[in-house]
């Protein structure tokens, strides 16, 4: 029998899903939906439509021991680190300062992609970033989507075959996946060791906004777009974090809560890995 346990227990909830909302307010919020997990950057991004106070766990180390301590309180974790880019003419290893404080905090994976239009830059910057990490006891995801230089998903496996780590893996964007004209026979074609996270969002096929980012931080909720959700999901891995990246702008400037629009997307993310989680008992009974 499925409990809600098998189904749910890969549940992240996402900081650009929250806009802003403090650590210690986002781990009790992620807690109270049941999501046992939250991917966050450590600071907060450049959308604040509910005027949270800014706060930075880079600089603040008060904060880091609250938000640790929030986080054995609530027996919640961080799944997904983010904020780390390569950037033209950076080094990759001017990152190794939040490298430390991510561990420190406890992050499972960062996640990283390129603004760097030279590609083999880009490609031997990841190698670096991906063994900064390693040493750390962190891994690496390589996220595409059709503005970054990482631009598809046979990009980002070249990445991942260049680097050529068992810990260096693919983010799936579920948004970037269908936006990048990928289709479920693309993502079956894979192998399930190569995909390390995945971000669950909705939106239309085409694009609504003027440019691919209005898209981006104005999605739509799990199952209420045009994305085919169920047959990707099926074609994914049952063994990595499902990242809620929902952010939208617009209902939050409308003046929905922060808790309201994250339990939206929650239930509806339920919704969908119960019919998931249904459909592959009958499988599993036939073996």
């Amino acid at each position: 029998m499925v409990t809600s346990d098998d189904v749910f227990a890969r549940l992240a909830l996402e900081h650009q899903t929250v806009f802003g909302l403090p650590p210690i307010e986002f781990i009790a919020l992620a807690n109270d939906l049941g999501c046992r997990y939250i991917a966050i950057g450590l600071t907060n991004g450049p959308h604040d439509p509910h005027g949270y106070p800014p706060y930075s766990l880079r600089e603040d180390a008060a904060l880091r021991r609250r938000t640790i301590a929030a986080m054995h309180e609530h027996d919640v974790s961080i799944s997904l680190g983010e904020g780390i880019i390569v950037r033209p003419g950076g080094d990759i290893r001017r990152y190794a300062t939040d490298l430390d404080i991510m561990a420190e905090l406890g992050v499972a994976t960062i996640n990283t992609t390129s603004m760097d239009p030279d590609l083999p830059r880009s490609f031997d910057e990841f190698a670096v970033l991906a063994q900064m990490a390693a040493e750390r006891g962190i891994g690496t995801t390589i996220e595409f989507a059709p503005s970054l230089t990482v631009a598809d998903l046979g990009c980002a496996l070249a990445a991942v075959h260049h680097v050529a780590r068992k810990d260096f893996r693919l983010l799936i964007d579920i948004m970037h996946l269908v936006r990048a004209g990928h289709t479920t026979a693309d993502l079956a074609s894979i192998e399930p060791t190569a995909i390390g996270y995945v971000q669950l969002s909705d939106n239309t096929i085409r694009q609504r906004g003027a440019v691919y980012r209005d898209d981006t931080i104005d999605r739509m909720v799990p199952g209420t777009g045009e994305f085919p959700l169920s047959q990707i999901l099926a074609a994914l891995p049952r063994d990595v974090v499902i990242g809620l990246e929902v952010p939208m702008l617009a209902a939050a400037r409308a003046g929905e809560s922060t808790r309201d629009r994250a339990r939206r997307c929650v239930r509806a993310a339920r919704e969908l890995l119960t019919d998931l989680a249904a459909a592959d008992s009958p499988r599993k009974g036939q073996q």
